[in-house]
């Protein structure tokens, strides 16, 4: 499962998945260089606040995937993947991302109750979560309440066997009343 909306700022060309930006450095300056005078000069105002809305996306996607991974711990599966829109300065900059994290339960109730808060935690993380990031939440909720469900019932079926140890499986007999007068 995946944690992270990929949702673009604004209506632009369609989006693609680009390579890493560490290995586009060799194609192209990474987003948070600044262009030289010489390749913005050309540029018409419109694409010059395209490409600073582009800049402020890329941020904002970037912190949005860090503070996810940040919390997510030993449950992310993999690095933060994002998909890139190219300027029209040719720089790509990142317009959404994920991170993929690890959704199973544990081994045990205890177990689940934690990966299910971590999970929670991981998915509200960024300032502002998204729905995708909400609904991830939701399930990990839903996952705990399941797992503390169990270990209630676990620890039931326990107590009741500690207490037919302790008074053997022996018979009631009916109560009886002595009165004397």
């Amino acid at each position: 499962m995946s944690i992270g909306a990929i949702t673009p700022s604004s209506p632009s060309p369609t989006p693609a998945r680009d390579t890493p930006p560490a290995q586009a450095a060799a194609t192209s300056r990474p987003a948070a260089a600044s262009p030289s005078p010489s390749s913005t000069t050309n540029l018409t105002p419109e694409a010059l606040k395209l490409i600073d809305q582009l800049k402020a996306r890329d941020s904002e996607v970037r912190q949005h995937e860090q503070a996810h991974l940040a919390t997510a711990g030993g449950l992310a599966v993999s690095g933060a993947s994002y998909t890139y829109q190219r300027g029209p300065n040719g720089v790509s900059y990142a317009i959404g991302g994920e991170v993929n994290i690890d959704t199973s339960p544990g081994g045990t109730p205890e177990e689940t109750i934690a990966r299910a808060r971590t999970i929670q935690a991981a998915a509200l993380a960024p300032a502002e979560p998204s729905g995708a990031d909400r609904s991830v939440a939701a399930q990990a909720q839903q996952m705990e309440t399941q797992a503390r469900a169990e270990l209630a019932q676990q620890q039931t079926q326990a107590a009741t066997g500690r207490v037919q140890s302790a008074y053997g499986n022996r018979q009631q007999e009916a109560p009886t009343l002595d009165v004397y007068a």
